[in-house]
């Protein structure tokens, strides 16, 4: 499959950009900034695309089977920065998949998407991400929607733990590596089409976990 990776140069969509390499599907890398492209593709993607998730995505999706929405407006920007990318951004680029015809769309999420009060301090990210996801899992689309709780750098262990909710993810970090994987995974599965989950570090096989979806 040629899979569109938005925020593909972000920390967790590098790490997918690498796993999509050594797969048998092709990345395609879609980045705001031209200079990012070489780096993207020594990393393993077949292709990088110029586009911007505030503004018209029909050029980034042509020809693509799959979409992975792993974007963020970071942790340095506002509020307003995080409605237009992970909200709005998201919204978007669900519209211009469906125009397109995609197959399946992932969403990296967040635990907690949708209830304010689930993460300190990132009420308005929460709103964003909950109505991004509510939007996807509205569309039409077949979609894949993964929410990790809180990411780390950590070395992947390639253990996993999956929920439809968990009541607390204090303490319990889950490695970007990890995440990476399990979004790749989704897209070889067809129990994971139409599915929403929650994602932490834990006991079970990235794939045993997976069959439970």
């Amino acid at each position: 499959m040629k899979v569109l990776i938005a925020g593909a140069n972000g920390h967790t969509g590098r790490l997918i950009v690498e796993l999509l390499g050594k797969s048998n599907h092709e990345a395609y890398a879609m980045i705001r900034d031209e200079s990012q492209a070489e780096n993207l593709k020594q990393l393993g993607a077949k292709e990088a695309i110029v586009a911007d998730l505030e503004k018209d995505l029909t050029h980034a999706v042509k020809g693509m089977d799959a979409v992975i929405f792993a974007a963020g407006s970071g942790s340095k920007t506002g509020p307003d920065k995080t409605i237009s990318v992970d909200q709005e951004g998201a919204k978007r680029l669900v519209d211009a998949a469906k125009k397109e015809g995609i197959s399946h769309f992932i969403m990296l999420s967040s635990y907690g998407a949708g209830v304010p009060d689930a993460l300190p301090n990132l009420e308005i990210y929460l709103k964003a991400k909950g109505e991004a996801d509510r939007y996807l899992q509205e569309s039409g689309l077949t979609y894949t929607i993964v929410r990790p709780g809180w990411l780390s750098f950590d070395p992947p262990t390639g253990k996993v733990e999956i929920a439809d909710h968990f009541e607390s993810v204090e303490g319990r970090n889950i490695p970007r590596g990890d995440v990476a994987k399990v979004i790749v995974s989704c897209l070889d599965l067809e129990n994971a089409k139409n599915k929403t989950f929650e994602l932490l570090a834990g006991d079970q096989s990235i794939e045993d976990a997976l069959r439970t979806l």
